[in-house]
């Protein structure tokens, strides 16, 4: 979500077939994208250790539950089956739905209380568009459909006005 600027969703809904690691991609399949249109990304070298180690903790717990876990993101602890009469018990693995949870104790614990999951969109957004990524390959790989939206996500901070302040003045000092 961070790195891509992708909809909690789709990441949540990933399966590992998804993931090619030789090749250093991952695909969004068509039709389980909001605008139903597949997409696919290219791994930053971070990401790809990332999601290797992710692979390898999903193919442990294969092992040890003797069955087969189809999605990349999973519960890795919890009830071993689900109790009747029981609601939102996380069944290890089975697909994470949610981590809102988890999301609102990490951000308390880090002193970012209020922050939003969706939040890594904007970031993952802003980042290709200051790392000099071209807006029509940005828009491509977040999967907004308008250059309207895409801009509502490609926040404008005190810090960037700053900037332009000094590059306005590095130009006029030449």
């Amino acid at each position: 979500m961070y790195t891509f600027g992708w909809r909690l969703r789709e990441v949540l809904k990933l399966q590992r077939r998804q993931l090619d690691l030789p090749a250093g991609t991952l695909t969004l399949d068509v039709g389980t994208t909001k605008n139903k249109e597949g997409r696919v990304a290219f791994l930053t070298p971070e990401l790809k250790t990332r999601l290797a180690a992710q692979v390898e903790r999903v193919k442990v717990l294969e092992r040890k539950l003797g069955r087969i876990i189809p999605y990349l993101f999973v519960h890795e602890v919890g009830a071993q089956q689900q109790s009747v009469g029981k609601r939102h018990v996380a069944v290890v693995g089975d697909p994470i739905q949610n981590f809102r949870r988890a999301w609102e104790t990490a951000c308390t614990k880090a002193g970012a209380a209020g922050m939003l999951r969706h939040d890594f969109r904007r970031t993952g957004t802003r980042n290709l568009v200051r790392s000099g990524v071209p807006e029509a390959v940005a828009m491509r790989i977040t999967g907004h459909k308008t250059r309207s939206v895409f801009q509502r996500y490609n926040i404008v901070s005190s810090s960037d006005l700053q900037e332009a302040s000094h590059k306005l003045a590095a130009h006029a000092a030449k």
